[in-house]
């Protein structure tokens, strides 16, 4: 069976480089190296996701870098209310752009879906013009 992978947005972050300096920081808190990603909602399809299953970011309207998920874990809010802590290796990978649209919380991403990762020492890719990646992105190439 094909790793299951999730997909969020990256409220905030400008670039890669800045979400790695935000969970550089972060990191700190944790004495495991991981990041935390707390959401509200426990994935239904953990044990699919945990087997070498990652979180893609999507940073300014398209996937631009992935991490493996490490776990799950238990937080309660200074609320009560239980939430879930997605633990991330710390490692960011730079993957081939692939535009979303706007949407909340998280979502399912089959591994057939996910962007293929870009080539080590590759930092990124020139974009596209905005108007043929959207276009492109609507008939389903990108």
């Amino acid at each position: 069976m094909a790793a299951l992978h999730l997909v969020k947005l990256s409220v905030g972050t400008e670039t890669v480089d800045g979400l790695e300096q935000w969970q550089q920081l972060r990191r700190l808190d944790f004495r495991d190296g991981c990041s935390r990603h707390v959401t509200r909602m426990w994935p239904k399809r953990e044990a699919e996701l945990l087997k070498g299953g990652s979180m893609y970011w999507v940073i300014k309207g398209s996937i631009q870098a992935r991490q493996e998920i490490a776990g799950f874990e238990e937080v309660i809010g200074g609320d009560g209310i239980r939430r879930c802590a997605i633990v991330l290796k710390p490692d960011l990978i730079r993957t081939q752009p692939a535009l979303r649209r706007p949407f909340q919380g998280w979502r399912y991403l089959k591994a057939e879906d996910a962007p293929m990762d870009l080539p080590k020492g590759r930092e990124s890719e020139e974009p596209l013009p905005t108007e043929l990646a959207t276009a492109l992105a609507e008939i389903g190439v990108l």
